[in-house]
């Protein structure tokens, strides 16, 4: 290949002696007035060709040719201009270098090009093709950012850190102390880590590519890549809980990203106002454990039934009635970027025995009378997703309380009280539903199942007997389980009788 190179360059030099206007001389050293031009941005005559070949430099813009230039010391000169008149007041105490699309090549040439040192720095101007040096920040799991200033990065970081856990927690972990114990039902943050690292050197960077203010750090922090957010335009009627609801997230979410615009869960909606829909998408993972203690109810054995002769077939006498108990819970909670991933009891106590309910009946049959005590339709660990009434639509206010489990995606349902299904089936708006009528004034309601309930109309169902899977049919937006209850034709809010 090399000797194919060198028989080309030897015809191509004899030509170019063929094509000269001037005399050459053993002693002349070069061939001048030569009309030769090479393909490049900038406009640049070659001189001469040189009998010796001799170094230039090239300057190459994404591996185009922009032109060869004369001096680096002009070059450096130039740099250092730029960097006082355009970007010394933004970037102090620092140095201005090419672009990374930029690079100069050390070239054997014949050729003796014209001074085009101008032109070249211009174009380079117009195109603002510089970087400079600053921060670089590189992630464990790969992601990459440039600051100007470390010491604005923690401050940003630590912001946005903010979102997860409270101030006056956070200064107390960085102490590596934790928040007082807790004596009252509540919660407290006793850890906050960052699972990725972050190495931390000196490089050049476009402009483009630097993050220059807090804002844009938090940003990055916040959303990563993505510069798509999504909103909402509040509606009238629209409360902070629907809103959440309506988009996936809790009310609690919803106001830690809009902390310009809210400042708690319960607060009034202005129609009109924007909000920002787009949970964290961070390159980061925040995890944040929590110690919470809580009060739960503890429900009795399912009620016994005891047959007792005298009393008429059909007919029932409660012997003691139910009452639950209740006991200290206290859970250890693991969150990432706000999202609960682990929940485990550390330890459980009983306050308040429950007494289980004892029944006379006449027969072996169940009776299907209910006690007026409803228990709750699911399990621990739950979250109510969306309140009685926490929105108006289609004409009405939900009617019931949407609940469903934080640590399983689905799960079961259970018979609020006990009485006889008189309907159960589908529709669009509730899926795969169940009533029950407890045949003393009061029906509860359980919809978007996610299969066909076993149970059927007639049949009688007791006080927490399964009857079906926590669903997403129906009109829903989300796997979750509506519980209504519905009072002598009325619904009614079932926080009353459930406690919650």
């Amino acid at each position: 290949m090399k000797k194919i190179m060198s028989i080309s360059f030897a015809i191509i030099m004899s030509f170019l002696l063929m094509l000269a206007t001037e005399s050459f001389g053993s002693n002349s050293g070069r061939i001048t007035q030569i009309n030769i031009k090479e393909a490049s941005l900038v406009e640049q005559p070659v001189m001469a060709v040189n009998v010796a070949p001799h170094q230039v430099k090239k300057v190459y813009h994404e591996n185009v040719l922009i032109g060869v230039l004369s001096s680096t010391e002009a070059l450096d000169a130039f740099l250092k201009q730029v960097y006082i008149e355009r970007y010394q007041t933004d970037f102090p105490d620092t140095e201005l270098g090419l672009g990374k699309d930029i690079f100069i090549t050390t070239e054997t040439s014949y050729m003796t090009y014209d001074n085009v040192d101008t032109e070249i720095f211009d174009y380079l101007k117009q195109k603002d093709l510089f970087s400079v040096s600053v921060f670089k920040i590189k992630f464990s799991n790969g992601a990459l950012i440039y600051v100007k200033d470390t010491k604005m990065f923690e401050e940003a970081k630590e912001q946005y850190l903010l979102n997860f856990v409270s101030r006056s927690a956070y200064e107390l972990l960085k102490k590596k102390l934790l928040p007082p114990d807790l004596t009252t039902y509540g919660t407290r943050e006793i850890g906050i880590t960052v699972l990725e690292t972050a190495e931390t050197s000196v490089a050049l960077a476009s402009i483009s590519e630097i993050l220059k203010t807090k804002s844009e750090i938090i940003y990055f922090l916040s959303y990563g890549y993505n510069d798509v957010l999504k909103t909402y335009t509040v509606k009238t009627y629209d409360t902070i809980e629907y809103i959440a609801y309506q988009t996936g997230m809790s009310a609690q979410q919803l106001v830690s990203i809009n902390s310009d615009l809210l400042q708690s869960e319960n607060q009034i909606l202005v129609p009109g106002t924007v909000l920002n829909v787009s949970y964290f998408d961070s390159p980061l993972s925040v995890v944040v454990t929590k110690e919470r203690f809580a009060k739960e109810i503890v429900y009795p054995e399912v009620t016994q039934y005891v047959k007792d002769d005298s009393i008429r077939e059909g007919l029932s006498v409660i012997r003691t009635r139910e009452k639950p108990g209740s006991k200290n819970v206290k859970y250890i909670e693991k969150y990432v970027n706000g999202i609960l991933v682990e929940s485990i009891i550390s330890s459980s106590i009983i306050t308040k025995q429950p007494i289980r309910e004892v029944v006379l009946v006449g027969t072996k049959i169940i009776p299907h009378i209910g006690s007026g005590t409803l228990r709750w339709p699911i399990g621990y660990p739950r979250v109510i997703t969306c309140q009685f009434r926490c929105y108006f639509e289609f004409g009405a206010w939900h009617s019931g309380l949407d609940m469903k489990y934080t640590a399983v995606r689905d799960g079961q349902i259970y018979a609020a009280d006990r009485g006889r299904v008189f309907e159960a089936g589908y529709n669009s708006s509730a899926g795969y539903y169940v009533k029950i009528n407890h045949n003393n004034g009061m029906i509860t309601y359980y919809a978007h199942l996610k299969y066909r309930s076993w149970v059927v109309a007639g049949i009688v169902v007791n006080k927490g007997e399964v009857i079906g899977t926590i669903g997403n049919t129906g009109r829903s937006t989300g796997t979750h389980l509506h519980f209504g209850v519905m009072v002598n034709g009325t619904y009614v809010n079932p926080c009353k009788y459930l406690y919650c």
